[in-house]
């Protein structure tokens, strides 16, 4: 179980009792996380760091509050504690984007012992494409694609790209009271999907966001000068018009674009192996032994996304992991 900081632990203290230690006992290296809900990403990600002379130990904000947020955790408690044996890990949010626009923004981006996703929040790796198929095997075990899920959400990305350009603009013009994320969300989200004709849903996404798009380019003539150079500095950190998801909000990817995206997929491949198992039975029993079997064996999509690891070839991700190996390789010299 996870435990929670000591008001007066720090980098400095946690090495001191590493040098008590034998030679060969293994150095601890605090990694403090935002919330309980972290914990389980974080321990994935800081096990590939893990060796003979090194562990992690995932620890909580606060003794005294469940609060989370890396406000709690950064500007209040932790920033001049972090060091070589106390690193914080957060999600980025659109403080990666803001680049050092805000106080947050700049120890998010610039402290060298905090590690940050890249994409939104762990969510968004959650709803990573290229595991999407894998999730939806998981949840139904059929392993058959109805819909080219990689590429639906490529082509998604690419009609979201302009609103997701104008949001950041708004953030860093600290306008973003006037066009919020979670309003971006209301407009880039959809409710269900036709599997036979998914090209509905997107033109019926495009149409949202570009009347959207008309509006900001009405209420805000002055961006103008600001929007490309904007969308460079964007795609130059990584950020690609074809991976925006990653960078949206993740709550509104997972709730409100993938799981109505897979739900209906999953559903229709469930009754392709139910209709397969009633055919291909030889007598009631069977059926019935394979039918029970087959309904105790499924998972529901919201669960089968949330047991998603196999995005680790995600773009970002190996961007976390990069920050994680240069932070070894410098303790290593130490």
């Amino acid at each position: 179980m996870a435990k929670r900081l000591a008001d007066n632990l720090n980098s400095l203290y946690i090495g001191a009792a590493n040098k008590l230690k034998p030679k060969d006992a293994r150095q601890k290296i605090v990694a403090y996380v935002e919330s309980y809900a972290d914990i389980s990403f974080w321990r994935m990600v800081l096990d590939e760091f893990e060796d003979e002379t090194r562990y992690f130990e995932i620890m909580l904000p606060s003794r005294s509050s469940l609060g989370k947020g890396k406000k709690l955790a950064l500007m209040n408690q932790l920033g001049s504690h972090l060091g070589n044996y106390m690193i914080a890990c957060v999600d980025a949010d659109y403080d990666y984007l803001m680049q050092g626009v805000t106080p947050t923004s700049r120890m998010v981006n610039n402290h060298p012992y905090v590690f940050h996703t890249y994409a939104y929040a762990i969510e968004n790796y959650l709803c990573y494409a290229g595991s999407l198929h894998q999730v939806c095997v998981m949840a139904t075990l059929n392993d058959r694609q109805l819909v080219d899920l990689e590429e639906f959400m490529k082509q998604f990305s690419l009609i979201i790209w302009p609103l997701f350009v104008w949001s950041v603009w708004m953030y860093r013009n600290d306008k973003y009271r006037e066009f919020t994320l979670t309003e971006f969300g209301n407009h880039v989200s959809f409710s269900d999907i036709n599997v036979y004709h998914p090209e509905n849903t997107l033109e019926h996404v495009k149409r949202k966001v570009n009347r959207k798009i008309a509006w900001l380019q009405r209420q805000y003539p002055q961006a103008k000068k600001d929007y490309e150079s904007l969308k460079q500095e964007i795609i130059g950190l990584g950020v690609t018009p074809e991976t925006t998801y990653l960078y949206m909000q993740g709550h509104t990817l997972f709730d409100n674009v993938i799981t109505p995206l897979l739900e209906p997929i999953c559903t229709m491949l469930r009754r392709e192996r139910e209709r397969e198992i009633k055919e291909l039975a030889d007598h009631d029993t069977q059926r019935q032994n394979e039918w029970s079997c087959y309904m105790h064996s499924q998972t529901p999509v919201e669960e089968s996304l949330r047991k998603n690891i196999n995005f680790k070839d995600a773009p970002p991700y190996v961007y976390l992991q990069r920050d994680l190996q240069q932070f070894i390789d410098g303790m290593n010299r130490v």
